[in-house]
């Protein structure tokens, strides 16, 4: 066994890898539709489904996404890149960011909240509970369901394909968009040549 390797010590920062590049979108008071782009997020727990996300209270999102109780996560893919950066540095108070990056609001139907009909992966929530951390309030949303792209499913159509998503990736170190890479093994497999 060779010796470990030296590591040097960062301190505290928002390093996980990968990040996800998600797209939460709510209706505003006003009854338009509102979006915004998020990286601190994720699946939590898996009974029951839920799904969360971390939203600093400045954002118009956070208080219209309380008021709703509901919201939609949109996956987008590399193709929508321009308009997920967008949708992450200017404000819904002052633009309307579907409008501008050209996405359509759908109406979703197990949550009331629209979603981006642009993104190949696009998840219902209810809000279940949410949780005044700091900086960030973290919204937990009951997931309600998934809708993909016919053209983004695996050949059961069953699940989405990742490769066929195309998600994009962000790291906060390099305040960068990534894509996915190769598949290196199948989970559930790789780790029984261990046992």
């Amino acid at each position: 066994m060779s010796a470990p390797r030296p590591k040097r010590s960062l301190g505290p920062l928002p390093l996980l890898y990968p990040e996800p590049a998600l797209l939460v979108s709510v209706w505003y008071e006003d009854g338009k539709p509102g979006v915004m782009t998020a990286a601190w997020g994720g699946i939590c727990c898996s009974e029951p489904l839920c799904l969360a996300v971390s939203i600093r209270p400045a954002r118009r999102t956070h208080d219209a996404l309380l008021a709703r109780k509901a919201f939609t996560v949109g996956i987008p893919s590399e193709a929508m890149l321009t308009g997920t950066d967008y949708a992450g540095i200017v404000s819904g108070r002052r633009y309307d960011k579907f409008a501008v990056a050209g996405w359509t609001a759908v109406p979703a139907e197990h949550a009331d909240a629209p979603y981006i009909a642009e993104c190949p992966v696009v998840l219902e929530c209810s809000l279940v509970r949410s949780l005044d951390l700091g900086s960030h309030t973290m919204m937990v949303g009951a997931v309600a369901d998934v809708k993909a792209d016919e053209d983004c499913l695996d050949p059961t159509g069953v699940f989405p394909d990742i490769r066929k998503v195309a998600p994009l990736i962000y790291d906060a170190g390099s305040r960068a968009y990534y894509g996915i890479g190769a598949k290196l093994g199948d989970a559930f497999s790789a780790g029984k040549k261990l046992i």
